[in-house]
């Protein structure tokens, strides 16, 4: 299991009421399980259309379940933008 940061961006961050939280999961699966436990109503939903980053690396279309987290890694949890 690896521990680190979550960090939320825009509608993710006023969802949670934070800008970041710690996780400890061994994949982004199970970090973002440990999210919707922790927050479940309006950022469950906003996480529905989010892009992630890992360490600043774009998960795109893999399985949440294949992308490992690493220790002291950083999650980004970036909901669609409008503007530039």
């Amino acid at each position: 299991m690896a521990a680190g940061t979550i960090r939320y961006w825009a509608a993710a961050k006023a969802a949670a009421g934070t800008a970041e939280e710690p996780y400890a999961a061994r994949t982004l699966a199970e970090a973002l399980d440990g999210v919707r436990e922790r927050h479940p109503g309006e950022l469950t939903r906003v996480l529905l259309r989010c892009s992630f980053l890992i360490d600043g690396n774009p998960v795109g279309t893999r399985s949440h379940e294949t992308v490992r987290l690493a220790e002291g890694g950083t999650v980004e949890v970036l909901p669609p933008f409008a503007g530039g």
